[in-house]
């Protein structure tokens, strides 16, 4: 297995800055719960488990009713398809080990989770597709095809995206899927904004149902809010990547916690109601956020995301973005994320964008401190 020694950019920040800034403006998940609100939501079998939960090792692949409930998300889909993991980044980690190795090529879009491109650069050759900033941050579907080689294993997605809010057309989502299977590739889909798109009718079809190949990694951090509960999940069709893909597992957490497993299936089971109340949330602050570009044209201009609960805002000021993300923290306590912690190896991505996220109800106390911070 290979840890990459690059990568790291966003999460080193976030650890240097989170507890030294007042407003977390660059937060990439929907608004949490406390736990006594999440276990008012138990049904009685749930409530059981809770109150008779021994603290013992857990099944490695995940409690087999948590498995059923991850798997209820899917049209074809059944427990026996889905491992969970300790968040969506031990199962992309696990994927990836499981499908490169030395000799192998994937192609991956960019911008996206950055740990996706660098450990996929540790094990194989990479080659990037860049989604496109002056067309709405579109993808290119004849440069993926281009870039499709003999070797090829792997195509590597993220949509909704994230910085970006970006979705697919579902014709192009088709086209992807098309591609791969004319290649024989895989198609991994970070699928962590499923459920926030703000028209759900926009939604795609997850890869797992849609490709015999498709890889779709979930987690309940984003469109649930619940990243404290670390649990996330791989799911495919394909039982034999399946297996290896549980056995990279083993190197990981081994297992879940069992608190969490339980807190869990309460959140899958009562999903609707938990993810409409969060994109409520969004779209108001959503609101809020696009007044305030409208009021300050000169300094900031974005693609208004279609999904998500982050945008990617291109920084016009003479200082130059790096500083004025510098300048926010710390003259003003405001967190928000560069373009240098979302910088790509393998394709030529902007660099005068700042991440903002909108997903929280803290989020209108902070937008009113950049605000006045701006003037």
């Amino acid at each position: 297995m290979t840890v990459p020694a690059r990568g790291l950019e966003l999460a080193a920040m976030l650890s240097r800055l989170h507890h030294r800034t007042l407003h977390h403006l660059s937060a990439s998940e929907c608004e949490t719960m406390s736990v006594a609100d999440l276990l008012g939501l138990a049904d009685a079998e749930d409530q059981a488990r809770w109150e008779g939960l021994l603290l013992s090792y857990t099944d490695p692949l995940g409690a087999p009713w948590l498995r059923a409930s991850v798997a209820a998300g899917y049209d074809g889909i059944g427990p026996e398809n889905v491992v969970s993991f300790a968040g969506a980044q031990e199962g992309l980690y696990a994927v990836l080990h499981a499908l490169l190795q030395p000799g192998d090529h994937a192609v991956v879009v960019v911008p996206g989770y950055q740990s996706v491109e660098t450990l996929a650069l540790g094990l194989a050759d990479v080659s990037g597709v860049a989604l496109d900033a002056a067309d709405g941050w579109s993808l290119d579907i004849d440069a993926v095809a281009a870039a499709v080689r003999p070797n090829t294993r792997m195509l590597c997605v993220s949509f909704p995206n994230n910085p970006t809010g970006a979705l697919l057309p579902p014709e192009q989502f088709s086209a992807l899927v098309t591609l791969c299977r004319r290649h024989g590739l895989w198609l991994l889909s970070d699928e962590v904004y499923r459920l926030t798109e703000h028209d759900p009718a926009r939604r795609l079809p997850a890869a797992a149902d849609a490709y015999e190949r498709g890889v779709s990694v979930g987690v309940l951090s984003k469109a649930y809010g619940l990243p404290g509960l670390r649990v996330g999940w791989v799911a495919c069709r394909d039982t034999a990547l399946i297996g290896r893909v549980a056995r990279f597992r083993q190197y990981l957490s081994v297992c879940g916690a069992g608190p969490s497993e339980v807190l869990a299936n309460v959140a899958l089971k009562a999903g609707e109601a938990i993810t409409r109340r969060n994109r409520g949330i969004a779209a108001a602050n959503l609101s809020a956020l696009s007044g305030f570009f409208a009021r300050h044209p000169a300094l900031f201009d974005w693609q208004l995301p279609e999904a998500g609960v982050v945008g990617y805002v291109r920084y016009a000021g003479a200082d130059g973005v790096e500083h004025f993300v510098a300048r926010m923290a710390e003259a003003a306590g405001i967190l928000l994320l560069p373009a240098s912690v979302f910088r790509s190896e393998v394709a030529a991505l902007p660099a005068d964008r700042f991440r903002i996220g909108f997903g929280r109800t803290c989020f209108p106390a902070g937008l009113a401190a950049l605000e006045a911070a701006i003037r």
